[in-house]
């Protein structure tokens, strides 16, 4: 190939260097010119022009179209010839054997908009420098294609990720240089599966309310389920596994709960879901996890909805069911209260929660002796304290009631208690458990003593003043996490949930999946965690607990534990 010739004024300093920059202000003429003698075409010397030829006279410039024609023919070719250098130029990456191709930093920088990309570009340029190797081409910017630009961003990301040390391999094609067969770029080392689970975070969902009337269920169940995961997160975690809970706020209305739901699937990128607050809302929700195939966890709910028999695959319950928090109160009311069947009435909330808790009550009605009718229902509209329609029912019945079972949260409870007990001073309020128990006793002892003293609240988990290695291990996650929050029964769950799922991933010992983690609560009998009840699951029960525990609150606002039986 015939050798450029530098300009004149730069001849006394030629010694068989590359050719200097081109850029941007290369004239065209040059660039061609440059390609065309690249391909052999011409030998260009701008100190010595090439001497005439002779010409036939029918060759002769004056001689019209065949002279044209032959100029014209002579362009194109030095212009295919010129386009055919300048992609020998990208794809080959050298002007001169010996000589190198590079992008330059600015440019590079630009388009991929990596600055560990630009860094490696830099520092190789650096190192031809520092080795006196030839300077470096830079393209001109209409050259330098996205397309081109990228590949070249990918070759150096690839080029500076880091990969375990092993022999290199040598290629049989010639390396850049020319000069031998080039090293092959080794192939990543294989991770293994405790260095992947070291660096992973588990993210899983909750969608409550943190807004109106029910925030307080939402904010509690938030509180025991992240001192659970940050409890575990300060030892480690689980498998170097660590974890993290991402809220969502629906206000307690299902209306919102879906957006809710896909928020934390799209954006949060959820592994599943613990904790969803609410049977209205968690109709909703529950379709959602289970297209999704996602985990859909100690749900705060005992609604039948979510214990399908057979169980859904992914839908695990920690909790007692309504029906058995309501078969227990029967119970309690009719032995150990002596109550009639007719003197038993129900205050619920107009929705899927009350419709719930009242099935629950009129199942144990049905296996009473003599099969006596369900018990009379009030109702009022949910995520209101509207109930005063529910009090003049009440009191139509001119005393005849002696028990109200209330399906209701810890607001309208409290209001109905306290427009209803001046008229009935006797008479026996119970609560379901989703109520809220010590937000219940804050808004009764807000009206007096007197108003809180004898409420009862059945519980699905033990008391929260007890003295148990689970309670004292529950308070001190609490006092570390969440300094100045009073224990609760309703963040005592919460902690129980994710101590109960935390100890399903600790026994799996493969990588973590769902269908892992649905194998490893399935294969979980008799696990004792110190609530005073085994908990086991199986693939025909997904529902760990059924036990069912009371409590009383006296005149102080304190709970202390009562039999039901």
């Amino acid at each position: 190939m015939a050798m450029w010739s530098p300009r004149s004024s730069d001849r006394s300093n030629y010694s068989g260097r590359a050719p200097g920059k081109l850029n941007a202000r290369t004239s065209l003429g040059a660039v061609l010119q440059q390609a065309a003698h690249e391909t052999g075409v011409i030998e260009v010397n701008q100190t010595t022009p090439p001497p005439e030829r002779a010409m036939p006279d029918h060759a002769s410039p004056k001689s019209g179209p065949g002279r044209n024609t032959a100029s014209l023919a002579a362009l194109l070719g030095v212009l295919v010839l010129a386009g055919a250098a300048a992609t020998a130029f990208v794809l080959h990456g050298r002007v001169l054997p010996g000589s190198t191709l590079s992008v330059s930093r600015t440019q590079t920088t630009s388009q991929t908009d990596n600055p560990l990309a630009a860094q490696a570009s830099e520092t190789a340029s650096d190192q031809d420098q520092q080795q006196g190797g030839p300077p470096a081409l830079v393209l001109p910017d209409a050259a330098a294609s996205a397309d081109t630009a990228a590949k070249a961003a990918k070759l150096v990301m690839a080029q500076a990720a880091p990969v375990a040390a092993a022999p290199k391999a040598t290629s049989a094609l010639p390396s850049a240089t020319g000069q031998g067969p080039q090293a092959a770029t080794p192939a990543p080392a294989a991770v293994s599966p405790a260095a992947a689970a070291a660096a992973r975070t588990l993210t899983f969902g909750m969608v409550a309310p943190f807004t109106g009337p029910s925030r307080s269920l939402g904010r509690e169940m938030k509180i025991g389920i992240e001192s659970a995961f940050d409890q575990a997160n300060a030892l480690g975690g689980v498998h170097g596994v660590t974890f993290k809970l991402a809220v969502a706020d629906d206000g307690y209305q299902p209306s919102r709960t879906a957006d809710a739901m896909n928020q934390l699937l799209d954006q949060q990128k959820v592994f599943g879901f613990i904790g969803n607050v609410g049977t209205p809302t968690s109709a909703v929700a529950l379709p959602i996890a289970l297209k999704a195939h996602k985990l859909f966890f100690g749900a705060f709910t005992g609604a039948a909805l979510l214990r399908n028999d057979p169980p859904d695959r992914y839908v695990f319950n920690y909790r007692a069911s309504y029906g058995e928090e309501m078969a227990a109160t029967v119970h309690y009311l009719l032995q150990v209260r002596r109550l009639k069947p007719n003197q038993i009435a129900v205050f619920a909330q107009d929705d899927g929660y009350g419709d719930a808790g009242y099935a629950g009550v009129a199942k144990a009605y049905r296996a009473l002796p003599g099969n006596p009718l369900p018990p009379p229902r009030f109702n009022y509209k949910r995520n209101t304290i509207e109930v005063e329609p529910a009090v003049k029912q009440l009191m139509a019945l001119h005393g005849r009631i002696k028990a109200v079972i209330m399906i209701a949260t810890y607001r309208a409870a409290a209001r109905f208690i306290g427009r209803t007990k001046d008229h009935f001073p006797k008479m026996i309020y119970t609560n379901i458990s989703f109520v809220g128990s010590t937000s219940l006793a804050e808004e009764l002892m807000l009206l007096g003593g007197k108003y809180a003293d004898g409420v009862v609240v059945t519980q699905v988990v033990p008391a929260v003043d007890a003295y148990s290695t689970l309670i004292l291990k529950y308070k001190s996650a609490i006092s570390t996490y969440f300094p100045g929050e009073a224990p609760d029964y309703v963040s005592l769950e919460g902690y129980i949930d994710a101590e109960l799922l935390l100890h399903a991933i600790d026994v799996d010992k493969g990588p973590i999946t769902t269908d892992s983690i649905v194998s490893s609560l399935e294969s979980l009998h008799n696990y004792d965690m110190g609530l005073g009840t085994p908990l086991s699951f199986s693939m025909d029960n997904h529902q760990a607990s059924h036990k069912v525990w009371g409590t009383v609150i006296d005149d102080k606002g304190k709970f202390h534990a009562i039999d039901l039986n």
